[in-house]
């Protein structure tokens, strides 16, 4: 029997990539990263990846004076990021807290197959599931889960990224970053925490709409950090559930886009601002030209004042080649 990783190590990343079974491949471990943090890239020839993810259900912060009962993979909002590549076989255990008060399951959209895998990990509080599926095409894929009605586990937070790299991996840059949009429809709190208010949902009236899980997300200590000169990858999700995201970086120019999260397509070059449909990615790379705080928006501009805007802090020595301010 293989021995099985720490909860703990995989908690923090848990997702999408891993199983392994009767496989010829090697077998190796995923690492797993939470928001805004990306795994090293993929250096290896295809293999066997074995991942664990836990559902759990917690109470967390949702904004400031705002305390929300959380549903997600892996304790944190939104889920971890895993980055395998094409070829690998994927062996994914799903556990469910024994805690929890729903069943849940999975959906990775990386999966050719029965409902992304949910057919598979509908899973009791207290048990565990396992499925293996080949990692077919290149790409940034989201994962949720998809058990019960659907919209309350994605409205809770269920959901995160998955990073399947081309043969070969991506070009080199200086900084990557993970970072999903998502839609809250806070319910009026009792004894001092939110839920999920169904008709708001079905109103698609969000309360808030944020980055990395909470109002501030991005901003302050949890600001992205770069340095003039350097190029930057932000691999950015947008699970909705309702809303297309109309990502921006204020002051900046897309010097790529990987329209809707595929590599080996079209790419798209010198981009304002980039669609991300509901349950989509996209992958945006740009060189950092000057110093100064960045603002990261949806541009469908209402939703920074329900919290979509984070920070890119840049530093360095100023480059008035490119900017500067006038007599």
């Amino acid at each position: 029997m293989r021995n099985r990783l720490g909860l703990s190590a995989l908690l923090a990343f848990a997702m999408v990539t891993g199983f392994g079974g009767t496989s010829a491949l090697a077998e190796v471990t995923a690492k797993l990263t939470s928001a805004p943090h990306v795994p090293p890239a993929v250096h290896r020839k295809a293999e066997t990846v074995v991942v664990h993810l836990q559902a759990k259900e917690y109470v967390g912060e949702l904004a400031t004076d705002v305390k929300y009962n959380f549903w997600s993979f892996g304790g944190t909002v939104p889920g971890p990021m895993a980055r395998v590549r094409v070829g690998d076989s994927i062996e994914f255990h799903l556990s469910n807290a024994k805690s929890n008060t729903q069943p849940h399951n999975i959906d990775i959209h990386a999966v050719n197959g029965p409902g992304g895998g949910a057919a598979f990990t509908t899973v009791d509080p207290g048990k565990e599931k396992v499925f293996t599926f080949k990692a077919k095409a290149a790409g940034l894929f989201i994962y949720h889960c998809a058990a019960g009605a659907i919209v309350d586990h994605i409205s809770n937070g269920m959901y995160g990224l998955v990073l399947v790299e081309p043969e070969g991996g991506l070009s080199k840059v200086d900084r990557e970053f993970y970072v999903m949009q998502s839609e809250f429809f806070a319910s009026e709190a009792k004894d001092g925490v939110a839920g999920f208010d169904i008709q708001k949902g079905l109103d698609e009236h969000p309360s808030h709409v944020v980055f990395n899980g909470k109002a501030g997300g991005l901003q302050g200590a949890n600001a992205l950090k770069a340095k003039v000169g350097e190029t930057v990858r932000i691999f950015f999700g947008n699970i909705g559930p309702n809303s297309i995201s109309s990502f921006h970086i204020i002051g900046e120019i897309f010097d790529k886009v990987y329209t809707e999260g595929g590599f080996g397509g079209a790419v798209g070059k010198n981009i304002q601002t980039t669609l991300v449909p509901s349950a989509g990615a996209t992958a945006v790379e740009f060189k950092v030209d000057a110093p100064g705080t960045y603002a990261l928006v949806d541009h469908s501009i209402y939703r920074v004042a329900k919290g979509a805007i984070g920070h890119l802090v840049v530093e360095g020595d100023a480059n008035p080649q490119v900017i500067r301010q006038g007599k």
